[in-house]
């Protein structure tokens, strides 16, 4: 995948393209995806996303946090395993806020990226105050030369698939579900940074996870079954988020994994943490020997689970 975030990296020849924010790049962003590359595939063209590198509302609203499911970096690289020719980051601009459909269509779309046919999600909209629809981008499609195809909505399980879906999902702390939603485990990356060091005090030593990007989403406090991968391995881990009630932590939320039957020290390593169930919510125990019997419990459940 060849990603274009310059204006003069103009597309060498036509192009199918799609357009959108595609945060988490999800099963139904994959198959809309599979659409444009069918289509691309049958006129001979090369096949293309159309994309932006910020969030769009927080482009006219710099306080807008969109707990994102999948950072810049990390969209990328799901977006490069699908199999598309060109990446587009468009910067969107106050000035490209203010473009009608039309003058979007025209303008950046056919004059600049060389777009022939646009396949438009199901339910997408563009343009300033994003007014109008399929018909209207299909009959300003026709005007210019260009031919707007309305792709076919993805279902599962009765359910159309939306990056906010999923975001309520996680709210919920149902990564189980948000996980069929995406077509993959949830992730958090980020650096183990210095915790309190209680964990290791009763037997359970923890690495805690400072996140690369605060618009990341994190999801709903309580204790997760997960995935911990780094240096090439990957790891069963038992993930606790939230503010530690037995242990009075105060309003300070972290994020901290003990790695089943694994002893060294990852101070300062990247690590990679993927949701697979969550097991119970956060609870305060009447002291430590209550949560200690509770995080043996824990353990012998993610255990169960993963290995």
């Amino acid at each position: 995948m060849q990603i274009i975030s310059d204006i003069p990296d103009i597309l060498p020849e036509l192009c199918v393209a799609t357009i959108g924010f595609f945060d988490g790049v999800h099963a139904g962003h994959r198959f809309l995806i599979e659409q444009v590359k069918e289509v691309a595939a049958a006129r001979g063209m090369r096949s293309a996303l159309i994309t932006f590198p910020v969030h769009p509302r927080k482009v006219m609203k710099t306080d807008y946090r969109p707990e994102l499911l999948t950072t810049l970096d990390e969209k990328t690289a799901l977006l490069s395993e699908t199999g598309v020719d060109y990446c587009i980051m468009l910067d969107f601009t106050p000035a490209v806020s203010q473009l009608t459909a039309r003058e979007f269509m025209t303008d950046i779309l056919k004059e600049r990226y060389r777009v022939e046919a646009l396949v438009i999600g199901y339910d997408h909209r563009f343009g300033h105050n994003r007014s109008e629809g399929f018909e209207e981008y299909r009959r300003y499609g026709e005007a210019i030369g260009m031919q707007v195809i309305l792709a076919r909505a993805y279902i599962y399980n009765d359910l159309h698939i939306s990056s906010s879906a999923i975001r309520d999902y996680l709210h919920l702390g149902d990564v189980s579900m948000a996980n069929r939603c995406l077509g993959y485990d949830y992730f958090l990356d980020g650096i183990v940074v210095g915790g309190y060091q209680v964990g290791r005090k009763i037997g359970f030593p923890t690495a805690n996870l400072n996140v690369d990007d605060p618009d990341k989403l994190i999801p709903a406090d309580g204790v997760y079954a997960v995935h911990v991968s780094f240096d090439g391995r990957i790891y069963a881990g038992m993930l606790n988020i939230g503010h530690r009630p037995t242990l009075d932590n105060g309003m300070n939320r972290s994020i901290e994994v003990h790695i089943l039957h694994f002893h060294s020290d990852i101070y300062d390593k990247f690590i990679r943490i993927s949701f697979v169930q969550r097991i119970r919510s956060e609870m305060k125990f009447d002291g430590i020997d209550a949560l200690i019997e509770q995080l043996h419990k824990d353990a012998a459940t993610v255990e169960a689970l993963l290995l």
